[in-house]
């Protein structure tokens, strides 16, 4: 009888170190949609709620509508693969595709439904395809039960994160179109100290797995395998944007000219965690809105609460990015819902935000 205890001691052990591993570096995204999603949504930020879409989303079909006269910069490093240009710009990446937009757009859907995703916005007028949160399964630790008994237990294994994806499509001539994909993460924390419940709170958006979705869909437009890695290939940034702050107003200084500087600033406001609520194009502004993450370790006690009179806005804050351009250099001005400059401190924290993912 010790020795049957014996044995089951030591199972036991190397079970327990077995669970402790985590995944390989070089496992590829698996993702899985929660089959309860609709039941148990992600308790998400009000600036991740939908909207209804708007007429001035439809997006022109000349790259050059802000000023006809101007030619596009030559500072994008491009890779070029038959008909699909795999093209970057600081930390961006996206695909120049010289078909129409009718042609690439029906295999989209397809795409992500085959990487295990549930499509939730299709909508081709705006030229924008969203995915429902789903979870990296790559993430979950290969540990000896996992191996053992596979799928049966997958219902009692989280990763506590969650991933979607929006796909843009932009019309840039006749038959070109540019393509980029952008990720939005949620992380699952404790709502306080107490360690007793958990809320959802938006995560970094991560470049390597939209980099990763880019090389599957190149290779789901007809490259290899092998020319995708080659493409997407890290290779030297320059940093293209700076902040500049004044007592009278915050502004980033982007070293391309307007029509690359509006579908960059697109792509990052996707990214960053901005609704946006209407844009225009003539006039070169966006209409967002934006809550900053609040950190639930952060929450005044008791007594704070008892004893504070006011209280800090915690819904969506609306502002306008106002973009004007120079020949080669744009400046993006950050205006409050009015239109007026903006310099408070959470305007600051927007600026720098949006900084950081244009460089």
């Amino acid at each position: 009888m010790f020795a049957l205890h014996r044995s089951l001691f030591i199972v036991f052990i190397l079970v327990f170190i077995s669970g402790c591993s985590s995944i390989s570096g070089d496992r590829k995204p698996n993702y899985q949609t929660q089959g309860d999603v609709k039941k148990t949504p992600l308790d998400v930020p009000p600036d991740l709620s939908k909207l209804a879409p708007s007429a001035r989303y439809v997006i022109p079909n000349a790259a050059n509508a802000n000023n006809p006269n101007q030619t596009p910069q030559n500072t994008i490093a491009p890779h070029t693969v038959g008909d699909i240009k795999l093209e970057r710009l600081g930390t961006s990446r996206w695909l120049t595709i010289e078909r129409s937009p009718e042609k690439v757009w029906p295999l989209l859907k397809p795409f992500w439904e085959e990487n295990g995703f549930v499509v939730i916005v299709d909508n081709q007028s705006m030229g924008t395809l969203e995915t429902e949160w789903a979870e990296n399964r790559a993430k979950l630790p290969q540990d000896l039960i996992r191996r053992t008994l596979g799928k049966v237990l997958d219902s009692l294994y989280s990763t506590g994160e969650r991933d979607k994806f929006r796909t843009r499509v932009e019309t840039t001539g006749t038959n070109t179109i540019e393509v980029s994909i952008t990720h939005r993460g949620m992380a699952e924390v404790y709502k306080d100290n107490n360690k007793t419940s958990t809320i959802w709170q938006p995560r970094p958006s991560d470049p390597s797995l939209e980099d990763e979705f880019l090389k599957r869909l190149m290779v789901k437009l007809g490259t290899t395998q092998q020319q995708a890695e080659v493409a997407l290939a890290p290779t030297t940034i320059t940093l293209l944007a700076s902040l500049s702050n004044s007592t009278t107003q915050t502004t980033i200084e982007y070293k391309q000219g307007f029509d690359v500087a509006w579908r960059r600033l697109g792509v990052t406001l996707d990214r960053s965690g901005f609704t946006v609520e209407d844009r225009d194009r003539k006039q070169g502004l966006f209409f967002v809105r934006y809550v900053e993450a609040v950190d639930p370790n952060s929450e005044p006690g008791f007594f704070k609460k008892l004893f504070t009179r006011s209280k800090a806005p915690t819904g969506p804050i609306q502002y306008r990015l106002k973009i004007e351009s120079e020949g080669s250099v744009s400046k993006i001005q950050i205006l409050n819902a009015s239109g007026q400059p903006d310099v408070s401190t959470a305007t600051k924290k927007i600026a720098q935000l949006i900084v950081d993912d244009l460089k």
